[in-house]
């Protein structure tokens, strides 16, 4: 059990590094506190919210996993290498990519009920 609780320990660790340390990070809570505000005064359903709650979750996972593979790939080497800056560059192209996925959601979700 303690080896449970002390994995919990270092996952918060890192969330709170990430919120602390990374503008990113900091700039998609900014933006999940105006979703969920914006939820919140629209009257989303429960399936909305549910939709809303998986899109900031996923963003902010992928934001920290990116963060990591950048502090890793600096830990292996601070040279200038090609498979450095790729691995890099994937790992931020996944940001976008949900980054865009989820505010084109968002967009689908907010408009209807904004516009109708």
């Amino acid at each position: 059990m303690r080896k449970f609780i002390q994995s919990f320990v270092y996952a918060w660790n890192g969330i709170r590094h990430g919120i602390l340390a990374e503008r990113h990070v900091k700039f998609h809570l900014a933006a999940a506190i105006l979703v969920i505000s914006a939820g919140g005064i629209t009257g989303l359903s429960q399936y909305e919210w549910f939709i809303v709650i998986l899109l900031i979750s996923g963003m902010l996972a992928l934001e920290l996993m990116n963060s990591a593979i950048e502090r890793v790939v600096d830990l292996i080497t601070d040279k200038q290498h090609l498979l450095a800056k790729q691995a890099k560059d994937l790992a931020a192209g996944a940001v976008l990519i949900f980054a865009i996925a989820s505010a084109i959601i968002g967009l689908l979700l907010f408009f209807p009920k904004w516009f109708n």
